[in-house]
């Protein structure tokens, strides 16, 4: 249940214009959603996608979050599609990162205007500074969503919805069925990026925690975190000597945040910044080659790992990512191992996070399957999601919420709404799943158990 629930209540009514009527609208601007406008609009298909931050990428550009995980298994390209062309695209902007540092960190600028480009050739509409928040259903479609804007309130309607907001918030307002959390309600614990100068490139290797026990010992911390993931390379220093390194950090959790509570998100990124201060003490007393670290800013908003996750068709479970599962309505196949981060600050949490975060891991050229049916979601008939959204337990979700999955995903469900558009059919539970798959293999999809005839 979301929060609030038992609040007066009063009643409010407004006349609101229809700004927008389009074939398919999308709900947030991350890797998803613009993987997901891309392949609709580049099939022909009306799109009009919004944004609450003023920038496409998501994660990577307005929470500051600095790297990618894997794009494949170290065998197959995985996030094959639009996921590899924003990969090339940022290797030719930038080729120095490729080959001076590292390859997987994430230079946010070149991403927005990537993410701008690919959105404009593609003929997406978008709109910044807007969000989704509330949608009105009729026999079990929805009719028309509420948009909140800088000039007011306004509705758009469309054939198709795609959620890609990360948290479920379409869907929720649409009235669709969502788990959330662990078995008591809690979810992963939140990150608040930074960017941060004077580096020796040597030392922007990993996480250090050698001297952590000292730190706390010393009151440096108020909050004992043991886990660490700590810094990406995003800019090598500019001389042998030169300690003016740039390094993104993935530094310290933010325990009991609800990111579907605007106020415990507002008490928890008030803790974020707070704690990187202390991260810049650390680092500057006890790490070798960061004595010059400065923390150059905090992400506007906190990373979050785990929120809603919308029940559809089918959900993807620990037993699909051990079993290597393979689907005859495949539309995508990902490896990213299981990484979740306890919700807990204690010994207990941490052991646990380690022994899953080594134990479920797949081999070079291992992955496994992710399904259409856990893109439609169950009790509406025009509503699909993408992104770490989708239907999963939460060992699953926590491998498959990463950037390029979300481009896996992403890029399926806008398929997915182009062909039902095409085919006049608006039921995303009777969607023509050859058809989408042939169209997925055009676009580069990674797809070998799909069957290639026609295609």
């Amino acid at each position: 249940m979301d929060n609030h629930s038992e609040e007066q209540t009063v009643r409010y009514q407004k006349n609101i214009p229809v700004r927008k009527e389009t074939d398919v609208f999308v709900a947030g601007g991350g890797p998803a959603g613009v993987a997901a406008a891309v392949a609709a609009a580049r099939a022909g298909r009306r799109v009009f996608l919004v944004e609450q931050f003023p920038a496409l990428g998501g994660a990577a550009v307005n929470m500051l979050v600095p790297g990618f995980m894997t794009f494949g298994d170290g065998v197959h390209f995985l996030a094959d599609g639009i996921g590899r062309e924003i990969r090339d695209r940022i290797r030719a902007a930038a080729p120095e990162r490729f080959a001076k540092y590292c390859p997987d960190s994430i230079p946010a600028e070149i991403l927005k205007n990537i993410c701008d480009d690919l959105l404009q050739e593609a003929g997406a509409e978008f709109v910044f500074y807007t969000s989704v928040v509330d949608a009105a259903v009729s026999d079990g479609a929805i009719e028309y969503v509420v948009c909140a804007g800088k000039s007011g309130l306004f509705a758009v309607k469309a054939s198709v919805y795609i959620d890609c907001t990360g948290d479920g918030e379409l869907s929720f307002f649409a009235g669709a069925e969502s788990e959330y959390g662990d078995e008591t309600g809690r979810v992963m614990a939140a990150t608040l990026c930074g960017v941060w100068s004077g580096m020796e490139d040597s030392a922007v290797s990993g996480p250090d925690r050698s001297r952590l026990e000292e730190a706390f010992r010393d009151g440096v911390f108020q909050n004992e975190d043991r886990h660490l993931p700590g810094m990406w390379r995003l800019l090598a220093q500019s001389a042998p000597g030169v300690p003016d390194g740039v390094a993104g950090s993935n530094a310290g959790h933010v325990y009991d945040v609800d990111p579907r509570d605007s106020e415990s998100l507002t008490r928890g990124i008030v803790r974020g910044r707070r704690q990187l201060q202390e991260y810049r003490t650390y680092y500057r007393r006890y790490v070798s080659g960061y004595e010059n670290a400065e923390l150059i800013a905090s992400a506007p908003y906190l990373g979050i790992r785990e929120g809603r996750r919308v029940v559809c068709d089918y959900r993807l479970t620990l037993e699909d990512f051990l079993h290597r599962s393979v689907f005859p309505d495949e539309i995508g196949r990902y490896c990213y191992n299981i990484d979740i981060h306890s919700p807990t600050n204690d010994a207990t949490g941490y052991e646990k996070f380690i022994t899953e975060h080594t134990g479920y891991r797949l081999n070079a050229g291992e992955s496994y399957g992710i399904p259409y049916r856990s893109l439609a979601v169950k009790g509406l008939k025009n509503l699909l999601v993408a992104g770490k959204c989708v239907c999963t337990d939460r060992y699953m979700q926590s491998s498959l919420r990463v950037m390029p999955g979300c481009y896996i995903t992403g890029q399926a469900a806008g398929t997915a709404a182009a062909v039902l558009c095409g085919q006049q059919e608006t039921d995303v539970h009777r969607a023509d799943v050859r058809e989408i798959q042939k169209r997925l293999l055009q676009l580069g999809a990674y797809l070998p158990n799909a069957r290639r005839e026609d295609t």
